[in-house]
């Protein structure tokens, strides 16, 4: 008399063997680990991407947004730059009208070249102001000398 295996079909054919009730979450893991290494690769050349040299200061980061910041760079040489769009003097105030009406924030990120003489980048921070924006944030380098000793 022979015994027959419980996974070997039966006398009619049919495996007895039992759905199985487990999930195989290594392919799930190795496509999340992919995904990660992905995402912190290309996540510091999401930044605006006007070279500027800022200057270093030893101030803290400002939190996060929960909406894409507005960002202005003045270059040392070159038209201003709004986010990726360069924009002239004349238009700027009412490009930045017109986001603001659009935009939940009123705050706005200037990126300033460090070279550049402080007049002119006042002068961008009262057209700031003229077109709403009144939550200016200097953007700044850390590293910079601290003033407390």
């Amino acid at each position: 008399m022979q015994v027959q295996s419980r996974n070997r079909p039966g006398r009619r054919g049919r495996s007895r063997r039992q759905p199985m009730a487990e999930i195989n979450v290594t392919p799930f893991v190795d496509v999340m680990l992919v995904l990660l290494v992905i995402f912190m690769v290309a996540a510091p050349l999401l930044t605006v991407g006007v070279p500027l040299q800022l200057p270093e200061t030893a101030a803290n980061a400002v939190a996060a947004e929960p909406q894409e910041p507005l960002t202005i760079s003045v270059p040392a040489t070159g038209p201003l730059m709004l986010m990726d769009d360069s924009v002239e003097e004349e238009e700027l105030v009412t490009r930045l009208r017109d986001l603001a009406e659009i935009r939940q924030s009123t705050k706005i990120f200037l990126r300033a070249d460090g070279g550049i003489p402080y007049g002119r980048v006042v002068q961008v921070m009262g057209a700031l102001n003229a077109a709403g924006f009144n939550d200016i944030v200097l953007v700044t380098d850390t590293g910079g000398p601290r003033m407390d000793g």
